[in-house]
């Protein structure tokens, strides 16, 4: 009986950020254990064809395995409620772990991957990014791109639930707006989380099942038409082939690709209102119709200008726009041509392309559109106030009024974005990196995107010549920008850990 009470009152003395700890790392460990099962597959496809590698993602998925057993036997409590300390907590430690597991067939494969090199490639994957330090793609073992592929996609699914169900809870960088939107559609459309998540699950699945037959029915072989399936529809960007859609040669295959993404951008809220209610609301939704319009724009200015300045036949210019424009605005990654060598204009104009995103509630990385809608709306509400200074004029988000906590934390994100952008590059700079590889390779690890600018990790290169240092860095960025910061440097705070 004294030990009881000495037990429960070391217990109360400990810091409540370290109570969440444990049961944290226990839901960790169901999904390493899911990882673990996934890694069967890879193995499976090797050892059908008679390849050695099989036997890399066995014993990945046996240690896998065994290490998530013994996590759930050794960590199993009655789950805390579930409050915002635990929420940041949780999220950051599931990406964390699952990220290690995720690159354990890399670094035992013999594809000769450091610990860092390999700790990057899992975390470009489940954070959709697509960068990469891996080269001759096509002559690799089918094992490890499918692995690649299905990061990518597990990652996809990953953040439309926290972003759908948690992060408007946690009330970050404005995300607070679609807290009653989305419950509201949820609750209309389906009584429970359950169900939803269902239904998201089953049209996720669904894109991608239509995707891949779609890159089948074009020319695609079966594997590259899964896994481009896969890493499309999770905006993710991880290709089967070194030269990545340009590859492929067909114009046909680039529009497929053009529309899946485009559909991996935007909210799937509104897919689960179409499936359940038959009610289409994409065109009444503000930042769906502003992200549209904007590829629209984009792509017919620079359609003219590639036909203007290299000569190509306006209809390839379009092809080669629309898919390259998408591709970075989704911040999927993909490439079909080298846009740096496009010209100053495109170069800057993809530049700017790599930090807008998608809509909020989709696949995609990047500041997002809806933060973009609410800076412009704070900004026409200051020039009318010169103007006007005594002008009540509130800020709106389609037919909703923007709070100030709302407004609040869209500056806050702003700000800590663009501090933690300015700092990466200084790091990457010191590391001994040039000013446009460290000005792109920070702008594309935080916004999600995949390749950045330049000769060393342009659409044409990769991540391979960078050092550790740089590798371990830009995962962590790669972290930040995928779980919207601030989930993340909330655990640096002294303030999270104390009662």
């Amino acid at each position: 009986m004294l030990q009881l009470s000495d037990t429960r009152e070391r217990k109360r003395h400990v810091p409540r950020g370290l109570q969440h700890l444990r049961p944290a790392l226990y839901i960790a460990s169901i999904f390493g254990l899911v990882l673990g099962v996934l890694m069967i597959i890879p193995a499976l496809v090797d050892f059908a064809m008679g390849v050695d590698s099989w036997s890399v993602f066995a014993l990945s998925s046996a240690c896998t395995m065994a290490v998530s057993i013994l996590g759930l036997a050794a960590l199993r409590e009655p789950l805390p409620e579930f409050t915002p300390r635990f929420g940041f907590l949780l999220t950051s430690v599931l990406w964390v772990v699952a990220t290690i597991a995720a690159a354990l067939p890399f670094w035992l494969s013999d594809l000769e991957m450091t610990t860092a090199a390999a700790y990057f490639e899992a975390m470009s994957g489940l954070t959709t990014t697509g960068a990469t330090v891996l080269s001759e793609l096509d002559a690799m073992a089918r094992s490890y791109l499918l692995w690649r592929s299905m990061l990518q996609w597990l990652g996809g699914i990953g953040i439309i639930a926290i972003g759908l169900f948690l992060f408007p809870f946690l009330r970050i960088g404005g995300m607070q707006v679609f807290r009653t939107e989305s419950s509201d559609k949820s609750e209309k459309a389906l009584p429970r989380v359950a169900s939803v998540t269902r239904a998201l699950l089953l049209i996720y699945t669904g894109a991608t099942v239509a995707c891949a037959i779609t890159y089948a029915a074009l020319g695609m072989n079966l594997f590259d038409a899964i896994n481009h399936a896969m890493t499309t529809v999770a905006t993710g960007g991880f290709a089967t082939h070194d030269r990545s859609f340009g590859f492929f040669e067909d114009a046909r295959i680039l529009w497929a690709a053009v529309f899946f993404m485009l559909l991996g951008a935007l909210p799937f809220v509104v897919y689960v209102d179409l499936l359940i209610r038959g009610r289409l609301t994409i065109h009444r939704d503000w930042q769906v119709r502003t992200f549209l319009l904007a590829v629209v724009a984009i792509v017919l200015m620079l359609a003219l200008w590639l036909e203007n300045t290299r000569n190509i036949e306006f209809g390839s210019a379009m092809t080669q726009a629309a898919f390259n424009v998408v591709s970075v605005i989704t911040t999927t990654g993909y490439s079909s041509d080298d846009y740096a060598v496009w010209g100053p204009f495109a170069f800057g104009v993809f530049f700017i392309l790599t930090f807008i995103g998608g809509c909020s509630g989709s696949t995609t990385g990047g500041i997002k559109v809806y933060r973009f809608i609410i800076l412009y709306q704070a900004l026409r509400r200051a020039f009318t106030r010169l103007v006007y200074p005594n002008a009540v004029q509130p800020m709106r988000f389609g037919d909703r009024v923007i709070e100030q906590d709302v407004y609040d934390s869209v500056v806050i994100f702003f700000i800590a974005f663009f501090v933690i952008f300015a700092v990466t590059i200084l790091l990457l700079s010191l590391a001994g990196q040039d000013f446009v590889t460290a000005l792109t390779g920070a702008q594309t690890a935080l916004t999600n995107v995949g390749p950045g600018l330049g000769e060393t990790i342009g659409p044409a290169g990769n991540f391979a010549p960078l050092g550790e240092f740089e590798l371990w860095l830009l995962s962590f960025v790669m972290l930040l920008g995928r779980l919207e910061i601030m989930t993340v440097l909330i655990l640096f705070m002294p303030v999270f850990w104390r009662d």
